[in-house]
């Protein structure tokens, strides 16, 4: 679970979350570390080499769901998805898509990976990314990339959607 878990989308706050990443310091080198929400424990933030990466939005669980109340909630989470991306959209124009395929195959396959990559990957974040880039949060802030996904482990666990930002261009991996 996230720290998101429980609340209610709302595309305003998403964005609002997404420029409160913008204007965190990205490490430039470093390990791969988590924070939690101090008071549940939840997954809040994982920082890295050249990212942060912070879940926008968590659906609920989807345990003992099945169609159509099961395609309902998914179809509203990718909903979800598609209304911050049109907002992204007029804000920094017309995203690209970035696919996880050459990751999950690198994750299956134990291949190493690019620190982003490794990182989404090894959280089963795996949904293909709505990258925007270079962005800035202001006139004398450094440009960043920016990506969104939804994501879901299994089945059975909740969705989550997801922000990435980068000092560093997101890029498809090549096979």
């Amino acid at each position: 679970m996230t720290a998101r878990f429980g609340e209610a989308f709302d595309t305003a706050q998403a964005v609002s979350a997404i420029e409160a990443l913008l204007a965190r310091p990205v490490p430039a080198a470093g390990p791969v570390v988590g924070e939690d929400e101090p008071v549940t424990g939840e997954w809040a933030l994982t920082r890295g080499e050249g990212f942060l990466i912070a879940p926008l939005w968590e659906s609920g669980d989807f345990t003992g769901l099945y169609a159509p109340e099961w395609n309902e909630a998914a179809d509203a989470a990718e909903a979800h998805l598609s209304s911050l991306v049109r907002q992204l959209d007029r804000r920094w124009g017309p995203h690209r898509k970035v696919s996880m395929r050459v990751p999950l195959f690198r994750k299956v396959a134990g291949e190493a990976m690019p620190p982003l990559f490794h990182t989404l990957s090894h959280k089963d974040l795996l949904g293909d990314l709505a990258v925007w880039g270079a962005v800035t949060a202001g006139p004398d802030a450094d440009p960043r990339w920016v990506a969104v996904s939804l994501n879901q482990s299994d089945g059975d666990a909740p969705m989550i959607m997801i922000a990435v930002v980068a000092d560093r261009s997101i890029t498809e991996l090549e096979e």
